[in-house]
This record gives C-alpha cells, structure tokens and sequence, in this order.
C-alpha cells in the first residue's frame, strides 16, 4: 500500500501545488491590474468586476493550499507509519475510503460522528 499511496499523494501533491501557484499568480495579476485602473468596474454592465473576480480566485488559492496542507500531512502519516490508521478511534481507514480521499485522516464512522 505505501509505494502506491506515496505515487499518488505525491501526485496529488504536485497538483495542489500547481494550482495554488496558478490561483496565487492570478491573483498577483489582478492586483497588478487593480492597482493601474482608478476606473469603478463595480458599475460596469460588461462582464465580471475585478472584486468577484478576486473573490473567485482568492476562494481557489484556499481551497488550493487547504488541499496541499492535507496532502502534506497525509505523506507525514505515512512517513510516520500511521497512514490509514483512524487519528480518532486507531482502527484501520477501509481501503476504499483511501482510494477516493487519499489524504483521509478519519475512518467512515468517525468522520461521519466528527462532520468531515
């Protein structure tokens, strides 16, 4: 199970990160154009305004990044030997449940009793 888990949080992984250096780029970019409009695009009939826009990808870098944290935490579960271990009641995590959210700290019930 670890060679395989190790491959696919690595992947995941590498994923997350590139989309919160996409999210974070983007945002730097709409910074940059904010700063050089003194223009009210909050009035613009045309088109997204730049504050929905930052809204958008301020929400993608979070979710991006929260995404990446739990990644990295599950690699120093397994690192620590305790990937797939339940870190509520200790009981093994089913495999199915790894397969579809590798990074799952809780096993079924406990993350059903705890709202995850």
């Amino acid at each position: 199970m670890t060679v395989d888990s190790r491959t696919l949080l690595e992947e995941l992984r590498a994923d997350a990160a590139a989309q919160a250096d996409a999210a974070s780029a983007a945002l730097q970019d709409l910074l940059h154009d904010r700063e050089g409009s003194h223009d009210d695009d909050e009035h613009d009939p045309e088109g997204v305004t730049l504050s929905s826009e930052w809204s958008r990808l301020a929400g993608l870098a979070e979710a991006a990044t929260e995404k990446l944290q739990q990644v990295d935490d599950a690699i120093a579960r397994l690192d620590a030997g305790t990937y797939g271990i339940c870190a509520s009641c200790g009981g093994p995590i089913p495999p199915g449940r790894l397969e579809v959210r590798p990074f799952a700290e809780y096993c079924v019930a406990c993350a059903e009793k705890l709202g995850r």
